[in-house]
């Protein structure tokens, strides 16, 4: 098969396995674009490697295939989204384009979305934005496997960043990075590989830096961006914990340690009881 046909191949396949699990053709082409696009992007951490896991939360009933995200709240310019327990690859887009909606009517939209799931790389959903002449913002938290600054304990997930910024004739930009040290999918293909992670990346269960990639599902942590106290980690925790309050505590969603895990992140439960629903995002535009 020619290079040129396997990004085709790819969305049509996971059309295919979505469908089967019981999305509706049309949600089921916008999830599968999320990850071969992640994977074009060459961030194959969040690509279709990410599919069985998807599964798998649909088997393990974490994951309402027929889902209807409804609005809980509206005003002119935000709203909160209930994900109805959705796939978040599906759902961070709906809210998404209710932000644009917005900001077409009123100069600026914002949606926080509770009970939704993994929505696989942020920056798909803030690039949504590009084509309208917006600018594009979209936060969303992850299951605890990240220990703060000075700390043994994982409270934070890897809650990436993304803006996408449109520039006219010329590219746009794009910014789309978690606010730990790398994103735990960088993780996971270095387990596959059986290969070390680069000093700073993790910290064992005693607090001490480590190459073993495997050290969050033993007692250790993923760090926050800047690795250590001495190249300013706080900076790192500080932006995780604005995206957590953001994408969990504003829209009622779970937060902190009580952020349900994704299927391949080890632990299948989060921390009972739960204190909202489902795992939150944060969406916004302006233009």
């Amino acid at each position: 098969m020619e290079k040129s046909f396997y990004p085709a191949y790819l969305q049509e396949f996971c059309e295919a396995v979505f469908t089967q699990i019981g999305l509706t053709m049309e949600d089921a082409r916008a999830a599968a674009e999320v990850l071969v696009q992640a994977d074009l992007r060459g961030i194959d951490s969040h690509g279709v490697a990410r599919l069985s896991g998807y599964v798998k939360q649909w088997e393990m009933g974490k994951l309402n295939a027929q889902a209807q995200p409804r609005i809980s709240h509206e005003t002119p310019s935000t709203a909160t989204l209930d994900g109805d327990q959705g796939l978040g690859l599906v759902v961070a887009q709906k809210a998404m384009h209710l932000a644009i909606a917005k900001a077409q009517q009123v100069g600026s939209g914002w949606v926080a979305v509770n009970n939704s799931g993994h929505f696989g790389i942020a920056g798909y959903h803030a690039m949504l934005a590009l084509p309208h002449e917006m600018i594009g913002i979209c936060l969303t938290h992850a299951s605890s496997l990240a220990a703060p600054t000075y700390s043994l304990e994982k409270l934070l997930g890897t809650n990436p960043i993304a803006v996408a910024i449109p520039a006219g004739e010329e590219p746009p930009f794009v910014a789309d990075l978690a606010t730990t040290a790398v994103a735990y999918g960088k993780l996971q293909i270095l387990q596959r590989k059986e290969q070390t992670a680069p000093m700073g990346w993790v910290q064992d269960e005693k607090g001490a830096l480590t190459g073993n990639p495997h050290a969050p599902k033993l007692g250790g942590a993923l760090l926050p961006l800047g690795s250590d106290a001495l190249r300013s980690s706080h900076k790192g925790y500080c932006l995780g914990a604005i995206v957590d309050i953001l994408s969990g505590v504003l829209p009622g969603a779970n937060f902190g340690p009580w952020v349900p895990p994704f299927a391949t992140a080890g632990s299948t439960s989060a921390r009972q009881p739960p204190v909202g629903k489902g795992t939150g995002h944060f969406l916004g535009q302006c233009g």
